[in-house]
């Protein structure tokens, strides 16, 4: 194989800063949820291998022709943005507490979003229940792979004597049980910014209509409980159903922030509950192997995607004892060339490197020319294996 022995010789290579891509509201990448109310406009399909260099066989290993594989898309389509479940939730919790302190029934409901952008958006219901009103909408994430997309948000609201506004999970909705998060034990997980959309519409609307007591809202998914099986949520100890997030009020699709902050998040919650021993991983296959290996622990596993530099600049203001990173060979080979973000479209196989750390370990001049031509990393590697290279 051609593994640690030739890794630990890489040199030098471009840097790529993850967080320089936008922002998603969710936690996980899991398969869409589609809806005849919600149709997505399809991904496109075809994608190609670029050769970026021809005549590679005139250049030997170590030459200076560039000789990569990276894949690129068709042209797509605009993406289409979508609203975070903590817009969701401030539009039905408002047209909730409007029909209890107006008797006004609503269809629809306009929020101001963080930034001040008005939003209108479109409700399931508003309807009085004993002594309690309700209102539910769909969220539609845009065009991005959100698993909440298409997924009731209901918000119950009952007026109380005390002011201000308290806050409980409705089902769906999960409670946190571990310390590290910014919300304390025993709380529902809805997070800072929604609380604030909340509570100041809610405040707002009393003010319009002179009422000086307070609101209990209780926030719910429909389905969340299994939804938040597809999320880092149970991991987190986010437990009985999913969160309700945002920070903008708007999902922006195929960005990467809200994926780097889960990161961050998964890295305080294991070294708030005392694991000094993490472990980064591309994916679940990784993950399993860093359980067989290390015995690690669910909490004590990241799930870094791409993201390698988004776990290693954190780790600098959380430090952990030992941390292992975990990954396919070709991500990993990327990361041995010193690219932070792993992903195609940011960092590509390096052949002729390979082919050099090939040569560090004893491959002979054949066997660079044929890691040179192979298609893939996983291609290289095999010839290394056959041919005895470590």
């Amino acid at each position: 194989m051609l593994g640690a022995a030739a890794l630990r010789r890489s040199a030098g290579g471009q840097r790529c800063d993850s967080a320089k891509r936008g922002c998603a509201d969710g936690l996980a990448r899991a398969p869409r949820r589609r809806t005849d109310a919600h149709p997505r406009r399809a991904c496109p399909a075809a994608w190609r291998v670029r050769h970026m260099a021809s005549g590679a066989a005139d250049h030997p290993a170590g030459g200076s022709q560039t000789l990569m594989r990276e894949e690129t898309a068709e042209q797509p389509a605009p993406l289409r943005s979508g609203l975070t479940t903590g817009s969701c939730a401030t539009a039905t919790s408002l047209a909730a507490a409007r029909l209890l302190l107006s008797g006004q029934v609503s269809d629809a409901v306009e929020i101001v979003l963080p930034k001040g952008k008005q939003v209108q958006m479109r409700l399931e219901f508003c309807r009085l229940v004993d002594n309690f009103a309700e209102a539910g909408t769909i969220k539609d994430a845009g065009d991005d792979p959100d698993v909440t997309h298409g997924a009731l948000v209901f918000a119950r609201v009952r007026l109380e004597t005390t002011p201000g506004v308290r806050f409980v999970a409705g089902a769906g909705v999960g409670s946190v049980t571990r310390p590290g998060l910014v919300l304390a034990v025993g709380e529902p997980a809805i997070n800072p910014v929604p609380r604030r959309m909340m509570t100041e519409h809610l405040i707002r609307l009393a003010d319009e209509s002179g009422y000086s007591g307070g609101f209990k809202v209780t926030i719910g998914v429909e389905g969340g409980e299994a939804l938040a099986l597809k999320t880092m949520n149970p991991r987190l100890g986010i437990l009985g159903g999913l969160s309700i997030l945002g920070t903008s009020g708007i999902v922006r699709p195929f960005s990467c922030a809200a994926y780097i902050a889960s990161i961050h998040q998964g890295i305080d919650v294991a070294t708030v509950n005392g694991h000094r021993h993490i472990a980064a991983c591309t994916g679940n296959a990784s993950e399993d192997t860093m359980r067989r290996v290390y015995n690690i622990p669910d909490i004590a596993l990241i799930e870094m995607g791409d993201f390698v530099g988004a776990v290693l600049k954190h780790l600098r203001k959380v430090p952990v004892d030992k941390l292992s990173l975990c990954g396919g060979f070709g991500k990993i080979s990327k990361l041995a060339a010193s690219h932070m973000d792993l992903h195609s479209r940011h960092s590509s196989i390096d052949l002729p490197q390979l082919a050099r750390w090939a040569t560090n370990v004893g491959a002979d001049a054949a066997l660079q020319q044929q890691i040179l031509h192979a298609n893939t990393s996983q291609q290289a590697l095999a010839m290394c294996a056959a041919a005895g290279v470590p």
